[in-house]
């Protein structure tokens, strides 16, 4: 299954425009936001709802990177976005994280 994961093919060979242990950050390729950005872990957990699977140490990292990547990219205003089933807009089926910035508007929630 972990073979046959776009996202998991993408964090091993994918054009990163970060990566550290265990995690990388691509570039979407059907951009939402001026920047869009997915964080990838190399694990390969289906949704969020799997959460738990992360080790607290690993799952702390994960969030920092996120954080580091945002900095990196020149954003202060962002959004972060997990969807978590098909019902919520998740179409891959390997955790990500959304980081969206450079000229949102309005609230989400």
């Amino acid at each position: 299954m972990t073979e046959d994961c776009l996202f998991w093919t993408l964090y091993r060979e994918g054009d990163h425009v970060a990566a550290t242990e265990g995690f990388a950050a691509i570039r979407d390729i059907n951009p939402q936001a001026p920047t869009h950005l997915l964080v990838v872990p190399g694990r390969h957990v289906e949704s969020f709802r799997e959460i738990g699977e992360f080790p607290p140490d690993e799952a702390k990292r994960m969030l920092e990177f996120i954080a580091e990547v945002a900095a990196r990219e020149g954003l202060t205003d962002y959004r972060v976005v997990v969807n978590v089933g098909a019902g919520a807009g998740q179409t891959i089926f390997h955790l990500h994280w959304h980081i969206l910035g450079g000229g949102l508007s309005g609230r989400m929630a």
